[in-house]
This record gives structure tokens, sequence and C-alpha cells, in this order.
């Protein structure tokens, strides 16, 4: 049997998934469990989910349509009391340790609306938007000594919507590790 979805339904699906499992992993859990670090040099749930509402922000704003990310334009780094250049990721471990949002129920309201303007700019798209190609600059670790550094990526708004998809699944399952190391299996 083959399966022919279209992109656009595969990205909704995808996006629907992660809100799914994100709401299922923290139901539940407490502020106290939201914020704990298996060790002093790891990352807690928050911080975790803090880095997903980043990235998803800088991915569908900033880098595909060339737009100020919601942190900026609508001044989620003042409601959370962030620094405006905090950009969710590359922590020391120093500011790992020192992270934190007083609320959770404002960071969990930035994803949300960082997840409806992704959600609009998908629905807007037709066939011609999701094959509409744009070169992003390569990021991750700088190369080792003596090796060439990394070129540009050109990639569909397709691929990098279900890159941001695959990426954020990635981190619900670190947040349901760690809350599986407090609470045991399937509690």
């Amino acid at each position: 049997m083959v399966l022919n979805m279209p992109t656009k339904e595969l990205i909704q699906g995808g996006f629907a998934g992660v809100k799914r499992s994100l709401d299922r992993t923290l139901n539940t859990l407490t502020p106290y469990e939201l914020k704990w670090q298996p060790r002093s040099d790891a990352n807690s749930m928050q911080i975790i989910l803090f880095h997903m509402a980043r990235s998803e922000d800088s991915a569908v704003q900033a880098r595909i349509q060339k737009k100020p990310e919601l942190w900026e334009s609508e001044k989620w780094y003042e409601k959370l009391g962030k620094d405006a250049k905090d950009n969710g990721g590359h922590y020391t471990c120093d500011q790992v340790n020192a992270f934190a949002v007083s609320d959770t129920k404002d960071l969990l309201a930035y994803f949300e609306a960082v997840r409806g303007k992704t959600l609009e700019y998908l629905n807007s798209l037709n066939e011609e938007g999701m094959e509409r190609k744009f070169t992003m600059p390569a990021y991750g670790p700088p190369p080792a000594p003596g090796q060439p550094p990394r070129p540009p990526m050109e990639l569909t708004v397709a691929s990098m919507l279900l890159n941001t998809v695959t990426h954020l699944v990635q981190h619900i399952g670190e947040i349901s590790y760690i809350r599986g190391i407090q609470r045991g299996m399937d509690k």
C-alpha cells in the first residue's frame, strides 16, 4: 500500500502529535519537578521546554519567514524575565544551574503563541510555498582544527518544518525521560 499524504498534512499532523505528547508528558508535574535537574550540569524539563519554544520561534519566524521572532516582537523576554539575546541554547553549566522561569504557565503561553504563529504560517502555504528554497547558515559546534568550515545549507520550507517537528520530538523524549527518573514508569 502506498500512502500519498500531502506534505502540508504530514507536517500539520507532526505538530499536532508534538502538542499531544507534550501535554501528556507535562500533565500533573509540579513546579519543583519541572525545575529539577538530574545533576548540576544537566537540563531541567523547564529549560528544555524553553529551548523548544525558542527553537521553533527562530526556525519559523526568523529563518523561514525572515520576520522578527515573537521573543522580540511580543517582548516575551520581558514576560519571562530573560535577556532579550537569550537564544535558548548553548548554555554553560553556570547558566543551566541559574536558569529559572518564575511561572511555567508563562513559558507554556510563549510556547503556545509560537505554535499559533507556526500553524498560521503553515496553513497559509500552498505546495509552491512548501517547496520554496532558502539558505540557512551552518550551525553546530565548530569544525575540528584543520577542517573546512561547514557550508550553508539550502533547504525547502517543508524540510525545515519537518526538521523542526523532529527536533521538538527529540526534546519531548528528554522531558519524558526526566519525568521517568523522578516518578518511575508510567506515573
